[in-house]
C-alpha cells in the first residue's frame, strides 16, 4: 500500500498493530483523524497515553484500577465473603454487566497453558490462597469463574486443589450455561448471569 506521506504511512502502521484493525480499516481511521477537529485528536492521543501510563492494578483484586484499590473492593456494600476468580478483567466487566453479582473478584491476570508457557507461578494464585487462608479473612466462598477451555478447566481444577484444605471454604464453579470452548466476554448477559446465580459447588 503507497501513502502520500510518510506520517500518514507511520500512523497507519501503529494502528493496524491493534487487533482486528487491518491496514485498510487502519487508513480510514487515520484519515478520519485527520480531518477531525485538532482537539478530537489530541483528546484522544492524552485519553490513551493516560491509559497506558497512569493505570495500576488493585493491591487486593489485581484488576485495572485508578487508585491502590479498585471501586469494587472499596466499595463497603460488596459481599466480600464471596470471591469470584476470573481469568481477566474483561471477564469482571461482563459479569459485573450481568448485575446479578455483588461480592468482589480475584483477576488471575490469564490461566495455565504450558503451551504458551504460562503456569501458576505466572498467574496471581498465591495471593488468592493468601486471601483465603489469612486469619482475618472473611471469605466463606469461591467461586471459579473460569471460560469452559481446557486451559480454564486445568486452571479451575489447580485452583480447587490449592484451595480445598481451608475448611471453611465453599468452592464452587459457574454454571456451564456457557458453551464449552467459549469466552465469558462473548456470552450474553441472560446466559452470563444465570451461571452466575445458578452456581454449582466444586468437588474437593
Amino acid at each position: 500500500m503507497d501513502f502520500p506521506s510518510k506520517l500518514i504511512e507511520n500512523a497507519v502502521v501503529e494502528l493496524s498493530r491493534l487487533p482486528g484493525i487491518g491496514k485498510k480499516t487502519a487508513l480510514r481511521l487515520a484519515l478520519h483523524l485527520l480531518k477531525a477537529e485538532s482537539d478530537t485528536t489530541a483528546n484522544l492521543a492524552e485519553a490513551l497515553a493516560k491509559m497506558r501510563f497512569d493505570i495500576t492494578y488493585c493491591s487486593s483484586c489485581h484488576s485495572i484500577s485508578d487508585a491502590a484499590q479498585c471501586s469494587i473492593c472499596a466499595n463497603p456494600l460488596r459481599d466480600r465473603s464471596t470471591v469470584c476468580v476470573v481469568a481477566d478483567v474483561r471477564d469482571v466487566i461482563a459479569i459485573e454487566n450481568t448485575g446479578q453479582y455483588q461480592g468482589v473478584y480475584h483477576v488471575l491476570g490469564g490461566v495455565i497453558s504450558p503451551i504458551e508457557g504460562v503456569g501458576p507461578a505466572d498467574l496471581h494464585i498465591d495471593s488468592l490462597v493468601e486471601r483465603a487462608g489469612a486469619e482475618a479473612s472473611e471469605i466463606r466462598e469461591v467461586i471459579l469463574a473460569i471460560s469452559p477451555t481446557m486451559e480454564g478447566d486445568t486452571t479451575a481444577f489447580y485452583l480447587s486443589r490449592r484451595l480445598r484444605d481451608f475448611e471453611q471454604l465453599n468452592i464452587s464453579t459457574i454454571a456451564r450455561g456457557i458453551p464449552m470452548g467459549g469466552e465469558l466476554e462473548y456470552a450474553d448477559e441472560i446466559t452470563l448471569g444465570r451461571s452466575i446465580v445458578e452456581r454449582q459447588r466444586q468437588l474437593r
